[in-house]
């Protein structure tokens, strides 16, 4: 059997080992609400993983921006650029509510 799996760039690894950080917050989370931990502590915990979460996003939209947009800029093919765009202002209406 070939392995078809193609290596994860550095930043994807970065984004990979945040999201498994983040899933142990979210199993903290559980853990407080099954121990009645105070409200504040568990909203200042899912506010964390808001945060880390949205760190995450800006992570992948740049690594989008810097080689998905960036390549169909480069390759001078109007319709790639038109979709890549399309897809980011999209992406960025439904996100801000645009």
């Amino acid at each position: 059997m070939v392995d078809t799996h193609t290596p994860l760039t550095p930043a994807r690894e970065k984004s990979l080992a945040r999201l498994k950080r983040i899933e142990g917050q979210v199993r903290g989370i559980g853990r407080m609400l099954e121990e009645d931990r105070y409200c504040i502590d568990v909203l200042t915990q899912l506010s964390a993983v808001k945060s880390a979460l949205a760190a995450v996003e800006g992570e992948i939209l740049r690594d989008h921006a810097g080689h998905c947009v960036a390549h169909a800029i480069e390759s001078g093919d109007a319709e790639a650029q038109k979709v890549k765009m399309d897809e980011l202002i999209g992406l960025l209406a439904k996100h801000y509510r645009l």
